[in-house]
C-alpha cells in the first residue's frame, strides 16, 4: 500500500515510530496547515490555546467546550493531506467524559490527540498556576482513552501529556515516574513531557522515559538544531504555536505601521511579498480556487458557466 493511499492515522503512527524525529509545527487554521503541508511538513498540530486565541478572543484555561475544538479540528482533516495531530486539553470530564472525546475526534477524522494530566479548569501548558491530579485517576483517564479509540480505529494515536514540571507540587522526578504510569499502565502510545527548558533534561527524559517521548523546548536561545534533536532522542519535536505566532508578531508589526504611516505601509507590505524569495502564499492554490474553476467547467451547462477571461479581480 502506498503512502498516499494510507489512513491519517496509520500515517502518524508511522512517523512517531521511525528512528528519525518528527518535527511538527503548530498553529490554527486550516489555511495555516495547507501552507505547512505545501511546503513539506508532515504533520500538523492544532493548538487548543491557538484556537482559543483567535477563533473566541479567549485565554487558554478550559473556556472552550469539545464541541468548540472537534468541530474545528474537522475542518482542518478535511482540507488537509498530512495527519493532524490535536489538543484534546484535559479530556473535557472525567474518564467518562474522555472516552466520548476520544471517539468524537476520531469520527472527526484526525490522526491523534493529547489529553493533559490537569485539574480542570485547565491552564496553558507554558503558563504558571497549573496543577495535576493524582496518577491514578490521570491513568484511568488514559486508559479509557485507549479504549475508546481501540473500539473505532487502533491506529489513532493517544498521547498523554505531563504537565507535573513547574505545576504545584511538581517536580522532574516525579514527572518520569508519570510518563513511565502513562504509557505502562495508561497505555498510551506516546508521553509529551511539558516544560523542558534545557538540552539536558530532555535528553535524560528520552533516556529514561520506557517509550516514544514528544518535547517542546522552552529555554533559551539557541534552540536545538536538527542535528541536536536526532542525538537528544525524542520521536516528536512540536512547535506548538510556532505557525500562528509568527502569524500575530506580522499582523501587530504591520497594524503598528499603518496606524503610523498610513496607506504607505500597505505598499511597503506589499513590496516585501514581492521581494521574498519564496515568494507570496500560492492562496488560489492552498484554498482550491483552481478546483472551483474546473468543477465548473466540468458540471455546469455551458451558458452557466463563468466568464474569467473577459472579467477581472484584485491580486
Amino acid at each position: 500500500m502506498s503512502e498516499a493511499t494510507l489512513r491519517a492515522t496509520t500515517r502518524l503512527r508511522a512517523l512517531i515510530q521511525r528512528p528519525e524525529p518528527l518535527i511538527m509545527p503548530g498553529g490554527f487554521s486550516p489555511y495555516l496547515a495547507r501552507m505547512a503541508e505545501a511546503v513539506g511538513c508532515e504533520a500538523y498540530f492544532l493548538a487548543g490555546s491557538q484556537t482559543a486565541a483567535f477563533l473566541y478572543g479567549l485565554p487558554d484555561v478550559g473556556i472552550m467546550g469539545m464541541r468548540d475544538l472537534v468541530d474545528h479540528a474537522r475542518h482542518l482533516a478535511a482540507r488537509c493531506g498530512i495527519p493532524i495531530f490535536v489538543d484534546a486539553d484535559t479530556g473535557f470530564g472525567n474518564a467518562v467524559g474522555v472516552y466520548y472525546t476520544v471517539q468524537e475526534y476520531v469520527r472527526a477524522g484526525v490522526a491523534g490527540l493529547h489529553l493533559e494530566d490537569q485539574e480542570a479548569p485547565k491552564k496553558s501548558g507554558k503558563h504558571a498556576g497549573r496543577r495535576c491530579i493524582s496518577v491514578e485517576e490521570a491513568v484511568g483517564k488514559y486508559r479509557a482513552a485507549v479504549a475508546a479509540r481501540d473500539a473505532l480505529d487502533p491506529d489513532f494515536v493517544i498521547c498523554a501529556r505531563c504537565d507535573l514540571i513547574g505545576a504545584e507540587g511538581g517536580t522532574f522526578e516525579g514527572a518520569i515516574e508519570r510518563a513511565t504510569a502513562y504509557l505502562q499502565d495508561g497505555g498510551v502510545d506516546i508521553v509529551w513531557m511539558n516544560s523542558m527548558n534545557t538540552r539536558e533534561e530532555i535528553r535524560e527524559v528520552c533516556r529514561r522515559v520506557p517509550g516514544p517521548v514528544m518535547v517542546s523546548y522552552y529555554g533559551a536561545p539557541p534552540t536545538p538544531s536538527l542535528a541536536e534533536w536526532r542525538e537528544l532522542g525524542p520521536a516528536v519535536v512540536i512547535f506548538p504555536a510556532i505557525v500562528a505566532s509568527v502569524a500575530a508578531q506580522a499582523a501587530w508589526d504591520f497594524l503598528h505601521d499603518f496606524r503610523a504611516q498610513g496607506p504607505a505601509a500597505l505598499d511597503a507590505w506589499r513590496g516585501k511579498g514581492g521581494e521574498s524569495r519564496w515568494g507570496r502564499p500560492p492562496t488560489d492554490t492552498l484554498l482550491g480556487d483552481d478546483f472551483v474553476v474546473q468543477l465548473e467547467e466540468r458540471y455546469l451547462p455551458a451558458e452557466l458557466r463563468r466568464d474569467y477571461e473577459g472579467t477581472f479581480g484584485h491580486h
